[in-house]
């Protein structure tokens, strides 16, 4: 890394850029907090200008953001000013976007799972404008100004995984098998290296690096920018931890991304969404691995405070979507981390709690675990009367008024849920006190039509109303 010659403190630097480009001095120059590069920032005020300065000795980083500012300026696309620059010292000027990012916003307005309509509101635009950064803006820019690399090759993706590997995993004291977890990642990696390249990748999109002024996002920070898949940067946006979005908020923001995409750039949407879930593990990846050098390593508290958010969207990556390739000792080391409960406690973190309720027959065998911690409960029903050998109910199921009547007057029956309420409301209560975010309960019975699918029914109806729980029920062999 070319680094610059040592020089005058920052302050006096910037200072005078100031007064070369506005022809007075500042009034102020004030100190900003970091944002976890090595970057010195200061606010400059003045009567001409308020300014952001920037003191980098990284002097190919600052080449790449002094180069993509200009790009994306001259296309119409909302990126600072860029007002000076003294290159051989590491700094530059650029305009003041205030400070309001759209995360700051996004918690501001927020209840609970409920996003304020005026931060969803910068959500939408933001995505809609991402395939300009990218297809349109994104083919004229300097590639030689890519830093570190000009592209996200296979090169890029194992820094990525090996950033994870031994930033999060070995800081964070998790056991794993080197060799077997490298060959993961090759595959893994051939896998991204499948989707369609040719695109600008803004690297960093996310909530903190968007700027909100005047009602209208504006966009910072994509000095790592390079050559990549689309996919990588609205993963960045939707899954960025911390910000937390609802499942709803992040379906309809893709959506509104794709069709932009395909609008602008004639994109298969088949082929986006077939390496999508690829692209967001690899984003969740390298956003672990940046927790573990600033939280674990470095001692800064305030990066931990993502991992249980992280560690919920691996987990319904898992369930959703499995992973993309055969991976099985990441696969295991996945599970692992979903399954800790350390991971969960970080930070104030509150996740909600969803129980996923479902009824199966014993003769296609016991539902497997696909969610990560291998917990739960499985209520074995065969022996409860069995309305399906009375010829009257035979052809219903337990969702139909006569079978639940029926089952519902048998005290067996009501002995069995009773207890089966009180094992599943106490891992309801401990669950949410620990930050897990599924638990999974199953009834089986021979045919899986009657007593497992009242049983589930009726777990349901008693999480939902009794502990207000959020409750996905699945009838397997209905």
């Amino acid at each position: 890394m070319k680094r610059r010659a040592p020089s005058a403190h920052p302050a006096v630097v910037l200072s005078g850029l100031y007064r070369s480009r506005f022809g007075a001095a500042p009034r102020s120059v004030a100190a900003l907090a970091g944002d976890g590069s090595a970057r010195r920032i200061y606010r400059l005020s003045g009567d001409a200008s308020s300014s952001i300065g920037v003191v980098n000795d990284d002097l190919a980083e600052n080449r790449a953001f002094l180069s993509f500012s200009r790009h994306f300026r001259k296309a119409g696309l909302p990126v600072p000013e860029i007002y000076a620059e003294e290159e051989s010292k590491g700094a530059y000027l650029e305009e003041d976007l205030g400070d309001q990012t759209l995360f700051d916003l996004l918690q501001a307005k927020r209840r609970g799972a409920t996003i304020g309509e005026a931060a969803l509101k910068i959500y939408r635009k933001a995505a809609a404008l991402l395939p300009r950064f990218q297809i349109t803006a994104g083919r004229g820019i300097d590639r030689k100004a890519c830093w570190p690399r000009a592209a996200f090759d296979r090169q890029s993706i194992l820094w990525d995984l090996n950033y994870f590997k031994y930033y999060f995993l070995r800081l964070g004291g998790f056991v794993f098998d080197e060799q077997k977890l490298e060959n993961d990642f090759a595959r893994f990696a051939a896998h991204l290296l499948e989707a369609d390249r040719r695109y600008f990748l803004y690297r960093d999109f996310q909530s903190r690096n968007i700027m909100v002024r005047g009602g209208e996002p504006w966009f910072i920070d994509y000095q790592g920018g390079r050559r990549g898949a689309l996919q990588y940067d609205v993963a960045s946006l939707l899954y960025d931890a911390k910000a937390d979005l609802p499942e709803p908020v992040r379906a309809e923001l893709l959506e509104s991304y794709l069709r932009q995409a395909l609008r602008i750039g004639r994109v298969s949407r088949e082929k986006f969404m077939r390496h999508f879930p690829g692209y967001v593990y690899v984003r969740i990846f390298q956003a672990l691995g940046a927790y573990g050098l600033r939280g674990f390593f470095e001692r800064k508290p305030l990066f931990l405070q993502s991992i249980p958010y992280a560690m919920r969207n691996i987990e319904d990556l898992l369930i959703k979507h499995g992973f993309p390739v055969e991976a099985p000792e990441l696969v295991r080391v996945l599970k692992m981390l979903v399954a800790s409960p350390k991971l969960r406690l970080f930070g104030n973190a509150s996740l909600e709690l969803t129980v996923r309720v479902q009824s199966f027959s014993y003769k296609r065998s016991i539902p497997a675990d696909d969610h990560g911690h291998g917990g739960g409960f499985v209520f074995d029903c065969r022996a409860l009367p069995n309305p399906g050998r009375l010829s009257r109910y035979a052809r219903l199921t337990g969702r139909d008024r006569a079978v639940s009547s029926y089952l519902s007057r048998q005290a067996s029956v009501r002995r069995f849920l009773s207890r089966a309420e009180g094992l599943v409301a106490d891992s309801v209560r401990n669950y949410r006190a620990r930050n897990f975010t599924d638990l999974s309960v199953a009834f089986g019975c021979t045919g899986g039509r009657h007593r497992s699918v009242y049983c589930a029914e009726s777990l349901a109806s008693f999480l939902r109303r009794r502990l207000r729980v959020p409750v996905e029920v699945e009838h397997r062999d209905l």
